[in-house]
This record gives C-alpha cells, sequence and structure tokens, in this order.
C-alpha cells in the first residue's frame, strides 16, 4: 500500500499526464531533492524555487492568470504565516472579480505535529486558513484520501489548499489506489528515488487511475448509536483507535467522522450523525483559542442545542507559542490517543 506522501506523489504525476497541470514548484521541489518530503520525486513539471514564500504564491497566483494550472508547495505550514495578506488576496481574486476569472491554482503545505520539528516546523494551520475566505482547505488521514483530494483540487477552479499531516505522511494505507501495484516494494522501487546519485533516475510510474474525493464530502469511519466524534488529519486515526477501544471496554459506540475537508466541510453529515447521539467530541491539535473546532462546536449548539443530550466537548492543542523540541513537550502539547480515550470515556459518563 502507498503511503500518503507517495499517493500525493502519484497523483501529481497524475495531474501533470491527465489534468494540465503545467508547473510544480516550490523550495527543493524539482530534482534532485524532489521536496523535504519527497513528495514530488520524478516529476516532469517540478521545479526548484527561490526560498521566497511571497514569490512562490505569487508565481503561481500569475500561471494561473495566464492559463497554467500550477501546484506550488511551502515548504512547512510555518512559513504561511509569512504570508497571510497575499493568500487573503489570492482568495478573493474570483469575488471581486464576479466570477468572471478563474485561479486554477492548488497550495500544498504540511501541517502539524509528529516530526519533532520544534517551534518553526510544528504549526498546525487549518485554524487561520479557515478565515482567508475564497480558499478551499482540505486535510486528508489517509493516502487514498490524499490522492483523491488532490485530484479534486487540481481540478478545481478555485485557490485550493491541501494540508498534509506530517505526522502521517509515512504512514501506508489500508486501500490501493486505483492503478498502484499490489505489491508496496514494486511501488517504491518504481518511484522512489535512490539515496545518492539520482542523476540519471527516471520513474517507472504505474498506470493509476482517476479518483475523485469530493470537496465537502466527509467520510464515516466508524459508525455508532451514542456519540459523535468529528476529526480530521493526524488526530483522526487515534479518534478511531479511541472509539474502538472505549466500544470494545464499555459498549459505548460512537459515529467517527473525517471531515476530508475544512472549508467547505460536510455540514449534512455532522448534523445527521448530532441529531442521532445527541453526544459530541470534537478533536484537532491546533490550539485552542479561535480554533476551528470551536466554530463547528457553535454550530452544533446554534442549531441543534435541543438535540444535545449533554454538554458538548472540543479537545485541542495547548494555547502556547509552539511545540519544544523535547518529545515530551510535543506529546504534552497536542492531543494523543490517552487524552482522546480519556475525553471520550467523561463524554460517556455524563449524566442527561
Amino acid at each position: 500500500m502507498a503511503t500518503m506522501v507517495q499517493a500525493v506523489r502519484l497523483a501529481l504525476h497524475y495531474g501533470e499526464t491527465h489534468l494540465g497541470v503545467t508547473d510544480i514548484f516550490g523550495e527543493d521541489v524539482g530534482p534532485p531533492l524532489g521536496g523535504v518530503f519527497t513528495a514530488t520525486q520524478g516529476l516532469r513539471t517540478a521545479w526548484n524555487s527561490p526560498l521566497d514564500e511571497r514569490g512562490i504564491v505569487g508565481a503561481a497566483m500569475g500561471i494561473a492568470y495566464a492559463g497554467g494550472r500550477p501546484v506550488c508547495e511551502i515548504q512547512f505550514c510555518d512559513y504561511g504565516f509569512n504570508i497571510i495578506d497575499l493568500l487573503k488576496v489570492a482568495g478573493n481574486q474570483r469575488w471581486a472579480g464576479a466570477g468572471e476569472f478563474d485561479l486554477p491554482m492548488v497550495l500544498m503545505t504540511p501541517s502539524g505535529s509528529g516530526i519533532r520539528g520544534s517551534l518553526y516546523h510544528s504549526h498546525s494551520f487549518e485554524s487561520w486558513a479557515s478565515r482567508l475566505a475564497g480558499w478551499k482547505i482540505v486535510m486528508p488521514s489517509t493516502p487514498l484520501d490524499a490522492y483523491g483530494l488532490m485530484l479534486s483540487a487540481i481540478i478545481d477552479p478555485n485557490p485550493v489548499m491541501v494540508l498534509l499531516p506530517k505526522a502521517l505522511l509515512r504512514v501506508k494505507g489500508d486501500n490501493l489506489i486505483p492503478g498502484e501495484p499490489d505489491d508496496e516494494g514494486e511501488l517504491k522501487r518504481r518511484i522512489d528515488a535512490p539515496v545518492g546519485d539520482r542523476a540519471h533516475w527516471q520513474p517507472n510510474w504505474p498506470a493509476v487511475e482517476k479518483y475523485i474525493v469530493p470537496l465537502g464530502v466527509g467520510m464515516l469511519v466508524r459508525e455508532g448509536t451514542d456519540a459523535t466524534i468529528i476529526s480530521y488529519g493526524r488526530t483522526l486515526p487515534l479518534c478511531a483507535q479511541a472509539a474502538d477501544q472505549v466500544r470494545e471496554s464499555t459498549g459505548f459506540s460512537c459515529d467517527v467522522i473525517d471531515l476530508r475537508s475544512i472549508f467547505p466541510y460536510d455540514w449534512k453529515m455532522i448534523a445527521a450523525s448530532v441529531k442521532k447521539t445527541g453526544r459530541v467530541l470534537i478533536v484537532n491539535e491546533d490550539t485552542e483559542v479561535t480554533n476551528f473546532g470551536e466554530h463547528i462546536l457553535r454550530r452544533i449548539v446554534e442549531e441543534h442545542f435541543y438535540d444535545l443530550l449533554v454538554r458538548p466537548r472540543v479537545l485541542m492543542g495547548r494555547h502556547v507559542p509552539g511545540i519544544g523540541l523535547n518529545p515530551v513537550y510535543e506529546q504534552n502539547t497536542v492531543p494523543q490517543l490517552p487524552g482522546i480515550k480519556a475525553a471520550l470515556e467523561a463524554l460517556a459518563k455524563d449524566a442527561v
């Protein structure tokens, strides 16, 4: 099974071969490195930009307006803070032009904790991104979803931000990408560049097929009757594990919703689950002040107050300036499995 980073690479290959992607670029995105996380190794249209996030996003906007279909990368989402104003401009362009001028650009960037990246390589970006009106924002939790969401992002006429959870980039999926070889060793030999001299290396791409995950459509990854857990990205697999463990030990069963799209998000799926269960836990790793999960909580309370049996909860990262290099700091700054399980158990014990 492909890892998430391999899935992204396959999606970009499909994009430049079949969907009209003209440029894939950013810091170290082209040869020989192919990206810090190797997401762009071997791609025909990949090239290296200067170390300049403003130039990267500005160039992507220009290429898109000139009729191209670019995919640009900010090496780590932490450096998106340098250019919030330009991201806002990119988001408002179609609105300002009354929809007359498409801006089909994709910005992908790794987000979140999980690699011991310390202060400057561990931020989460989805709450900031959700405030950039005009952008569509996605964050996959599986390789297959990463593949399908990337293809949707490439096709969309709006700017789309693909946030890739750093901690899941090397995690293998449970489902094959359509056209992916059954043997993961074969996939690695065909598309992973060798360590060392890559001067003459060329990938041998498998004939992957079109697979679309629609933007704004969530996935129900566990089904239950007693509570609703809403998450995405790194914390989604942890929520599924916590739900499985609590169900096994107590019989308390949960719907676990993978949003997949931060904006637009699948309110229809959320609302139906909340009406069914009456108990809600929202989990993400972004910091706890003005968190995107708080928006979901507010909307649930406003629109489904009388469907709730107990107070809803949001489990988020600590409100600290950054994540320390020491693994103890990282473990205690963002939600981990024991904390998610404890929050779910507390939700289950709340008296009606």
